[in-house]
């Protein structure tokens, strides 16, 4: 079985095409089109400006993608994310429905994220090239990829730490496609945090890789900041005041005129991503206790940061637990997870009409 994958939640253009089999996933192509050349210019993603970008782009991407074929299945992300951004990959997906006659799957992005983790540890994903003049043409997987077996380390029950630009949630995983929420940020969510702290720091976007190259050479004990929630017991979590203290750190070393050499923003972000680290690590390590859980799954686009991924893996393994976590590459927005998530709903016959998929905006898994 052959599943289309097409994802457009917010400012990633991005059309997968995979084939399933007996479980195991050969990534056939896989095609994005990157628009932070276009919103970096704004400090962060504007609507109506991903939307357009969208429209322009994102049938010459799939044309890309499938080449000749027709897939058997055509998977969307149909929420949540963007609703303008979302309308043009569901109406695009709905129309090729319509005219291939070949079912739809609406997929659930943040669903599409957990899946990252069952395309197959072991593939050979390649860095998009940065030297593409267009940025349809950085694939970054390469064509004819061996069938991967999904992580036959990964134990049912499990806990998912689900860490994003939007979202920040710990789910009890029972089993496929079976969710229970335990917690999520009563505020901003991580990645919220660190394009925040980014634009206080003036290091530009996306905030989370600025931050985390700058606090490579800085000292993250340098400066203390608060870790909300830490002792809560709970597995919510809160960084709205972390950015607030960020924000007032800096206000006050202006206001007593300290002057802001390279080594003190990069102290303070390795600091302040520190801290966001420390709060993400120490709750996902009391929930796995509590839940007496042995896999542990990481996923979206704030588990691209190195730190978190190193962290979360030390503390884990001292538990005895197993932590799975996508290549980089598959934590960003990207299609291969929405046609991983899609080939589960299709075995299941989880079809939807092509009349009847529509764009959420909010959709929860749990």
């Amino acid at each position: 079985m052959t599943i289309l994958g097409i994802e457009t939640s917010c400012d990633e253009t991005a059309a997968a095409l995979i084939e399933e089999r007996r479980g195991r996933f050969r990534v056939l192509k896989s095609v994005v089109a990157s628009q932070i050349k276009i919103h970096e210019q704004y400090g962060g993603v504007v609507p109506e400006v991903a939307a357009r970008n969208h429209l322009i782009t994102l049938l010459p991407v799939i044309a890309k993608t499938l080449g000749k074929t027709i897939p058997d299945v055509i998977a969307v992300t149909a929420g949540p994310g963007l609703v303008t951004s979302l309308l043009v990959g569901v109406q695009t997906a709905r129309t090729l429905s319509y005219i291939w006659k070949r079912p739809l799957v609406a997929v659930n992005h943040i669903e599409g994220h957990v899946y990252a983790n069952f395309v197959g540890e072991n593939s050979k994903f390649q860095i998009p090239n940065s030297n593409a003049k267009n940025k349809a043409d950085a694939n970054f997987v390469g064509e004819n990829s061996k069938f991967q077996i999904p992580n036959s380390k990964v134990r049912f029950p499990a806990v998912v730490l689900i860490v994003s630009g939007g979202h920040t949630e710990l789910v009890f995983m029972k089993g496929h496609g079976q969710y229970e929420l335990l917690g999520r940020t009563r505020d901003d969510a991580a990645g919220e945090a660190f394009d925040k702290g980014a634009k206080v720091l003036g290091l530009g976007y996306p905030g989370g890789p600025a931050i985390a190259k700058a606090a490579e050479s800085g000292d993250p004990k340098k400066y203390d900041f608060p870790r909300p929630l830490l002792g809560s017991g709970d597995a919510n979590f809160s960084f709205s005041g972390l950015k607030t203290s960020l924000l007032y750190r800096v206000r006050d070393m202006r206001a007593a005129k300290v002057r802001f050499t390279k080594k003190t923003t990069t102290d303070l972000a390795a600091s302040y991503q520190q801290a966001i680290v420390d709060v993400l690590v120490a709750k996902t390590t009391h929930t796995a206790r509590e839940r007496s859980v042995r896999t542990v799954l990481g996923c979206g686009g704030v588990m691209a940061n190195t730190l978190l991924r190193q962290s979360l893996n030390t503390r884990l393994s001292q538990q005895g637990v197993y932590f799975s976590v996508p290549p980089i590459n598959l934590c960003t927005d990207n299609a291969v997870m929405i046609a991983a998530a899609g080939a589960l709903k299709a075995r299941r016959k989880e079809f939807t009409s092509w009349n009847a998929v529509d764009a959420m905006s909010q959709w929860e898994i749990a």
